[in-house]
């Protein structure tokens, strides 16, 4: 049975009297700050994302409330200063909802997500950015910042008419690549090429609707599962995996994939 909405309220205010408490009286608690809380709220924002790729609900719920205890940790920390407090970080993040969603709190339409997706960049600029990229951090991890480069470009309408443009596109950077791997497969151009490369695949997937960072994940979550099938095996038998032939590691890698769930 969902929660009211006074019992998310009331849910939400003890959070915050905790919050409140800890910071007054837990010797840990009371010596953080923003920047000794960065790397953790990191961590356990891969830990979300590691709950929500394997749908983990229950592992979703718990991981969602560490993310929101930094959140109320880092408003804590700004109003000892007076700098904002949850009230105010609440409050900013509806008004900016509101006014980049003109489709439903004013007049503009916008039947599609897509349509929705070019207003909100436009809108940005409006705000003062200075260029429809720069809304993508520049610490984002390089997978990542690519597909949100693309997505923002095409979002203005640089972008490639349909995914079969971009096979051409995958298989003229491929072709490149090779060349200067067999020229010099260690020189600066060759590591450009292999660059160029990547970045037209991760178009490639988005033009396919794939996300390339969710894709790569769990691949390496199954060579994980499949590797650690092969050092079981060799436990089992008192062998080093140093002590195993390449031959008998594939006859175990290969067990492992029979064993992993088709999807």
């Amino acid at each position: 049975m969902a929660n009211t909405k006074q019992q998310k309220l009331e849910a939400f205010g003890r959070l915050i009297d905790i919050m409140d408490e800890l910071r007054e009286k837990c010797p840990w608690d009371m010596k953080q700050t923003n920047e000794s809380l960065r790397h953790l709220t990191i961590e356990e924002t891969y830990e979300l994302s590691d709950a929500i790729l394997k749908n983990d609900l229950t592992e979703i719920k718990k991981e969602l409330g560490d993310v929101l205890l930094h959140i109320v940790f880092y408003a804590r920390i700004g109003s000892e200063t007076g700098a904002f407090d949850i009230a105010d970080v609440c409050n900013s993040l509806c008004d900016k909802l509101i006014t980049r969603h003109p489709h439903i709190y004013g007049n503009v339409k916008a039947n599609t997500a897509e349509e929705v997706k070019e207003n909100w960049e436009q809108i940005k600029l409006k705000e003062g950015n200075k260029s429809v990229l720069s809304g993508v951090a520049k610490g984002t991890p390089s997978l990542v910042k690519a597909l949100r480069m693309q997505e923002k470009a095409a979002q203005v309408g640089f972008d490639w008419p349909t995914a079969k443009e971009v096979w051409a596109k995958v298989d003229e950077e491929l072709a490149e690549l090779k060349t200067e791997f067999d020229v010099d497969a260690g020189s600066d151009k060759t590591e450009n090429e292999f660059g160029d490369f990547l970045f037209s695949l991760v178009n490639l997937a988005r033009k396919s609707n794939i996300n390339p960072d969710d894709a790569l994940e769990k691949t390496n979550q199954k060579f994980l599962d499949r590797f650690q099938y092969i050092e079981e095996k060799a436990r089992a038998q008192n062998k080093l995996l140093t002590q195993m032939s390449l031959e008998e590691m594939d006859v175990y890698w290969n067990e492992a994939k029979q064993l992993q769930p088709k999807k």
